[in-house]
């Protein structure tokens, strides 16, 4: 079950966040597919958002440098869009903690101005979510399915299960529909490299390639499940694209459980060249911690053929070529 693709060709498209890591990679195949892409991006530090990210597609693309806590500016550009891809939002766990108020004026009350926008201006658009696995918080079972219970353990994930709940109130009661993915650990290139708030694969991508220790906390035994970008890319087209996905929710990941430790082996294998080091959790990591978690991905691939494709050995292999060949627009100093 394939979507039809070509109904890209010429639809105008809107994606916030758009110079960061999933939303450029999106706007690559977006714009493979014939799409009008404009990207809004805030260029918040310290966040992914780099203009090496679009450095192929530049003159096929049209980037607005603005935050969408800007209402204004908002109501401008949602005006006559096919779809918007909304993926700008603060996404540190742990800046979150630290950090409340910017949480929800970016989550919350940002989105909150696109929901309002949408009602004012396009009811007529649909509107793809980057949701994400922290609006779940510990599993009460495994794999989680969208049926999963919501009790996050952090700012972040709550403020991300509001953004969501806005978006689906707004599209039920102005009729404009609203798909959210919530995303599974994301990796591959164009993610930061700067630190390790988020992006943790990419992170350590750099300090194998530096030869510097990758820090483990704890044990290494808690497991995640992670998803390589191009994977994700095809589910928001995919999303966007099928009427079957209209006010629903879905889990996205490659529904294999990996350990921690393997991950980080995998990635030094891949290299070539590393160490890690095993240290306690800093307190405030600890505290917001998620042992284990693995979805389950068959509502997605049921309603729209969606499957992931690329595994973990190949998907680090291919993160590593990329950066070997383009590390100095992705590494600071």
């Amino acid at each position: 079950m394939n979507p039809d693709f070509a109904k890209l060709k010429g639809k105008k498209t809107l994606i916030t966040g758009g110079l960061g890591f999933i939303g450029s990679n999106l706007a690559h195949r977006l714009v493979q597919e014939g799409a009008d892409v404009v990207i809004l991006d805030a260029c918040l530090d310290p966040y992914g958002w780099n203009p090496a990210n679009i450095k192929e597609i530049k003159k096929q693309v049209q980037f607005i440098r603005g935050d969408i806590r800007d209402y204004d500016l908002l109501c401008d550009q949602v005006r006559h869009k096919d779809y918007i891809f909304h993926l700008a939002a603060q996404v540190g766990r742990e800046i979150s903690m630290a950090d409340p108020s910017l949480d929800v004026a970016i989550n919350c009350d940002g989105t909150l101005n696109l929901c309002r926008a949408l009602a004012a201006h396009n009811t007529g658009a649909k509107v793809v979510f980057a949701g994400s696995r922290g609006q779940i918080g510990e599993p009460l079972y495994l794999p989680v399915d969208e049926a999963h219970p919501c009790h996050p353990t952090d700012v972040y994930g709550i403020n991300k299960l509001a953004a969501e709940k806005y978006l689906f109130l707004f599209g039920k009661i102005h009729g404009f529909p609203v798909t959210s993915l919530r995303l599974n650990n994301v990796y591959g290139p164009r993610c930061q490299m700067h630190h390790g708030f988020y992006g943790i694969l990419n992170w350590f991508v750099r300090n194998a390639m530096e030869e510097k220790a990758i820090t483990v906390y704890g044990d290494g035994l808690q497991t995640r499940d992670y998803i390589f970008i191009d994977d994700v890319v095809d589910a928001f087209v995919r999303a966007a694209l099928s009427g079957e996905t209209d006010q629903e929710v879905f889990m996205i990941g490659s529904g294999v459980e990996t350990l921690f430790l393997d991950m980080v082996r995998s990635v030094i294998a891949s290299v070539g060249s590393g160490s890690f080091v095993h240290i306690p959790f800093p307190p405030e990591r600890e505290s917001i911690d998620i042992r284990k978690f693995v979805v389950s991905y068959d509502k997605m691939s049921r309603l729209t053929g969606w499957q992931p494709r690329v595994d973990l050995k190949s998907g680090i292999d291919r993160t590593v070529r990329f950066y070997r060949e383009r590390a100095a627009e992705y590494i600071e100093g």
